[in-house]
């Protein structure tokens, strides 16, 4: 959409009125009012209307844009994208379309996903709060309960574009074959692990104690259930653990510097078993 196609007759007539009195008493929003409604920085509005992703309607004598209903719902569709993590060049190829059927189809799909997100999250809270219960009156929950709601499946993706779709798809099914009782030994014993690297790092253990070194061969088994690492995919997987926050916090909730601990201690153990 470009200004002058926004300042026709025919899209000024089109405007919603002002029935709540937050408008411009002309059926447009000025940038503050729309940064206010929908959490978006004006900074973040003026760069969409840089980039030819949003333009105001119009933009005032004082140099202030103004948004109609149009561009209200324009907006509304690509932070739907966004929650959904949609880069902006895709959001503007996907918006940029003037046929209402292949929008609303887009919209629908978008829903389907939100939705399933929205569920997700219910069964998230619906653990936690069955955690919370536990706690406080002192019940049990296994394993398994308290990690319901956890998608193991959500990096997939980024496992693929790493690994290889062959390596993902083995480990799959190797996944599903193990049945709800062998899972639950496996996170088991990577809980073990961790736990284990933890009180390695508050008594002091070198990454080549061989405390440690049997920590770390432990953790190499745990692995090797799915996947038998070479020595430089073994250091390459054990840096990705510190390098990646996601990772690095799993091991160092323990410990602080437990991540650091084990892929020091892979470092050697792959030169002593793997080389």
């Amino acid at each position: 959409m470009n200004t002058q196609d926004s300042n026709s007759p025919s899209r000024r007539g089109a405007h919603a009125p002002d029935v709540d009195g937050d408008g411009d008493g002309d059926g447009t929003v000025d940038i503050a009012q729309v940064a206010r409604m929908s959490g978006v920085t004006s900074r973040t509005l003026r760069h969409y209307d840089s980039i030819g992703l949003l333009h105001p309607l119009e933009t005032g004598p004082d140099g202030r844009r103004h948004y109609g209903q149009h561009e209200i719902l324009r907006l509304q569709h690509i932070l739907v994208l966004r929650e959904l993590d949609t880069p902006l060049a895709d959001i503007a190829r996907i918006i940029d379309s003037d046929d209402p059927t292949v929008t609303a189809a887009t919209l629908r799909d978008h829903l389907s996903a939100l939705t399933a997100e929205r569920d997700r999250y219910a069964r998230l809270a619906a653990t936690v709060a069955h955690t919370i219960d536990s706690l406080e009156k002192g019940t049990a929950m296994t394993n398994e309960e308290i990690l319901d709601g956890f998608d193991h499946k959500r990096y997939e993706p980024e496992a693929r574009e790493q690994w290889g779709n062959d390596a993902v798809d083995r480990s799959n099914a190797k996944w599903e074959a193990l049945g709800k009782e062998g899972q639950q030994q496996h996170l088991d014993a990577h809980r073990e692990v961790v736990e284990a690297l933890g009180a390695a790092i508050r008594v002091g253990f070198t990454p080549e104690s061989p405390e440690v070194q049997e920590i770390v061969s432990k953790h190499y088994a745990w692995v090797s259930l799915f996947w038998t690492p070479t020595a430089e995919t073994y250091r390459g997987l054990t840096q990705m653990y510190v390098d990646d926050e996601r990772f690095r916090s799993n091991y160092d909730e323990v410990a602080p510097g437990a991540a650091a601990l084990l892929r020091d201690a892979a470092d050697i153990y792959a030169e002593r078993e793997l080389d």
